[in-house]
């Protein structure tokens, strides 16, 4: 029986033939990123297991692993600000000298980092201290987030286990309408098989639908496995993707592709030409309605950024509508990348946001996790077009997120109101 890509990535890394799933393997890592969240995580693991393996003098090798600046930058407390320091230390004591410094060149989300950057390959294994790992699946590598415990033995050892996921894969037919996006049809599989529906599996992406979108759209997708409990998301690499990747690294590609006879534990068929703007409500992802049916909604606040929300492709979205434009309640924007945001100033993107009477935001994950850059008041109603709507998430408990793409939340900015973008456009 042939192997789906998932799982011929982990029979690579951990030296078997085959694998299949349920099987534990104990496999190489290839990639492992830290953020300011993260890091100081696997720094305190360092000092509690200190009395028992003693001080870790080096890591396995500091040039397979990256750090980067991003949920509390600039600092907003002392705390913060020292776990700043703790990375800086971090990266000297090791060596680490891929170091996305917040206000230092380069530098932003770093799920978007990882591919823009191409800091990760297609067939590597990469692990990070942050949920949404799973993003970096786009560029056809096994992606996934670990606990800092599991972190520091990766770094120690330069390895770790897995137990094979299931796959499920969703083959998308057709092509998305005009307004209609990745976030979109990432709402639509969520409350399709809930929010528990992928757990521990891996959610594979195929079909003419994918191969349509550029790779931001396709890391929306990825991106987004999280809310629906995958293990990892994945997207067998394509010509786009190999282009895109070799105009960021000279470094060798090596695609891995699953074999036709591999077997899937879920075979999901959508139409893509069925899927309508959609919008997710307080308090879960899986909470799906069409944007028409929430046109009486009043928000307060658009939020667009993170890396679900804040890429080139989302930001060339909200400026189409924006443009010529002015917004009717408070709208914050923000690139996720340095790169990203140079692009868009390229492009006269900035220009038509501020223009709009928008607010234009620094690279960092901004409001998306609620710690940071403007939290939401009690009983404040925002729509973003970040990956949870949990309650609290981005900021008091009794404060209501909406969850949209890139387009509805910038109707919704014109009118004040949840807004599908066709009515605005047209």
């Amino acid at each position: 029986m042939g192997m789906t890509i998932t799982e011929k990535i982990l029979a690579r890394a951990s030296g078997k033939r085959t694998v299949s799933p349920g099987d534990v393997v104990f496999a190489n890592v290839d990639k492992v990123m830290m953020h300011d969240v993260g890091g100081p995580g696997v720094w305190t693991v360092f000092q509690e297991l200190k009395p028992i393996i003693g001080e870790v003098e080096k890591i396995w090798d500091p040039d397979k692993v990256w750090l980067t600046e991003d949920h509390f930058v600039p600092p907003i407390d002392k705390q913060s600000a020292e776990n700043i320091k703790i990375l800086e230390d971090i990266a000297k004591r090791y060596g680490i000298r891929k170091y996305f410094r917040y206000g230092l060149g380069q530098y932003g989300v770093c799920h978007t980092l990882s591919y823009e950057e191409a800091l990760v390959l297609p067939g590597e294994v990469y692990v990070g201290t942050d949920s949404h790992t799973n993003t970096t699946g786009v560029v056809g590598a096994f992606a996934a987030g670990l606990g800092h415990t599991d972190i520091a033995y990766v770094l120690v050892h330069g390895k770790t286990w897995f137990k094979v996921p299931e796959t499920l894969l969703f083959r998308i037919d057709g092509e998305l309408r005009p307004y209609s996006t990745a976030k979109d049809l990432s709402l639509y599989i969520i409350h399709e098989i809930g929010t528990d529906g992928a757990n521990y599996k891996a959610m594979q992406f195929s079909g003419p639908a994918i191969k349509a979108m550029d790779v931001d759209e396709r890391a929306t997708l990825t991106n987004m496995s999280t809310e629906a409990g995958a293990k990892n998301a994945i997207i067998e690499p394509d010509e786009r993707l190999l282009q895109y990747l070799m105009s960021r690294t000279s470094s060798p590609l090596k695609p891995v592709y699953g074999d036709e006879d591999a077997e899937f534990f879920e075979i999901y068929d959508i139409d893509a030409r069925t899927i309508d703007p959609l919008v997710a409500k307080p308090y879960s992802p899986g909470n799906v309605s069409s944007a028409r049916e929430l046109s009486d909604v009043e928000v307060d606040r658009v939020y667009v950024g993170s890396c679900t929300g804040g890429k080139i492709t989302d930001l060339r979205m909200v400026a189409s509508v924006l443009k010529g434009r002015k917004v009717k309640v408070r709208t914050e924007i923000v690139p996720a990348t340095q790169r990203t945001y140079m692009q868009a100033l390229r492009e006269g993107l900035i220009e038509i946001f501020l223009q709009s009477g928008a607010l234009v935001g620094a690279p960092t994950c901004g409001l998306c996790f609620g710690g940071h850059m403007g939290v939401l008041r009690k009983g404040e109603v925002c729509i973003s077009t970040t990956n949870r709507n949990f309650p609290g998430r981005m900021g008091d408990r009794e404060s209501k997120t909406y969850l949209a793409s890139p387009l509805t939340a910038a109707a919704t900015a014109v009118t004040g109101k949840i807004t599908d973008p066709r009515d605005l456009i047209g």
